[in-house]
């Protein structure tokens, strides 16, 4: 079993457009209505928006391989780039998101495994995510992994606004 993971640099824009595109399509398009998946994909996931995103120096993207082909990414934040006031000891896992055929090969946990050796390396004391209180699968793989409940907040698809728990775990 070949995996590698990899930093995403400015010419990987494109790369990073499309997995971030289908993965988040993939994972949440059976429980949205059609109209709030587009506006959310196109705001969140326009080549100008991932490009602020990939310039910002408090914010890194990686890629992870399987067998030489890309099998998703990760996102992770620290100070000012985190997307809620978690303080200067937290770092947050924006976004991890695994294509669904390479899924079940544990490449999830190897990328929350660079995001707390990113943490680690920052000093930091704790990493965070936000996942859909509905996302019962994420909710029990983070669970498994050590993460607990600390608090909820909203997240907008479209119009809709939905319920993220943020799940924290001390490094």
């Amino acid at each position: 079993m070949t995996i590698k993971i990899k930093k995403c640099k400015r010419e990987d824009l494109q790369v990073l457009q499309d997995i971030s595109i289908e993965t988040f399509n993939d994972t949440f398009k059976d429980q949205n209505s059609s109209e709030n998946m587009k506006a959310y994909l196109e705001r969140a996931f326009n080549l100008k928006q991932l490009e602020k995103e990939l310039s910002n120096l408090s914010s890194e993207f990686f890629f992870i391989y399987f067998h030489n082909e890309i099998a998703g990414y990760l996102k992770v934040n620290v100070n000012d780039a985190q997307s809620e006031e978690m303080g200067e000891e937290s770092l947050e896992i924006e976004r991890v998101y695994i294509h669904t055929k390479s899924q079940k090969y544990g490449l999830g946990k190897l990328l929350l495994n660079k995001a707390i050796e990113i943490a680690k390396k920052h000093n930091k004391k704790n990493v965070w995510l936000g996942v859909w209180e509905k996302n019962e699968n994420a909710i029990a793989f983070y669970k498994k992994l050590g993460f607990v409940q600390t608090g909820s907040h909203s997240f907008y698809m479209g119009d809709e606004e939905q319920i993220d728990l943020i799940m924290t775990k001390i490094v």
